[in-house]
């Protein structure tokens, strides 16, 4: 699996403030593809923002408005996060590559289920 990331900016309406956008998409193998479909990893969550942000009204609004999930389908085709700022998007940024390294493990010991492992110490 390849991590295909790019960062790009756009300006706000009438030169307002700037946005920054992080564009993810994984490259994968046919092996890798395969194993997602086998064993229904399309809708694993990989990244997600959306920690307890409080209840009520105020709490779903600030889940919508800066809510982030990305899921391995959304990898898959690509996935485009605003963020509002440089240092917002660096910390998703490390944490997509985070969750992929992970998910990496995950196809890794997906391609070799079965039979035994030796590990010597």
């Amino acid at each position: 699996m390849k991590l295909v990331l790019r960062r790009n900016q756009k300006k706000g309406m009438l030169g307002g403030s700037i946005t920054f956008t992080l564009e993810a998409r994984a490259q994968l193998t046919g092996e890798e593809t395969e194993n997602i479909k086998t064993y229904k990893m399309g809708k694993t969550l990989l990244y997600s923002n959306l920690e307890d942000r409080g209840s009520g009204l105020l709490g779903a609004l600030s889940r919508a408005a800066m809510g982030i999930e990305i899921t391995v389908d959304d990898l898959v085709v690509g996935k485009q996060i605003d963020c509002k700022d440089i240092i917002q998007m660096m910390a998703v940024e490390e944490q997509i590559k985070e969750a992929c390294a992970n998910f990496k493990n995950v196809l890794d010991t997906a391609a070799k289920f079965g039979g035994e492992q030796v590990i010597e110490f």
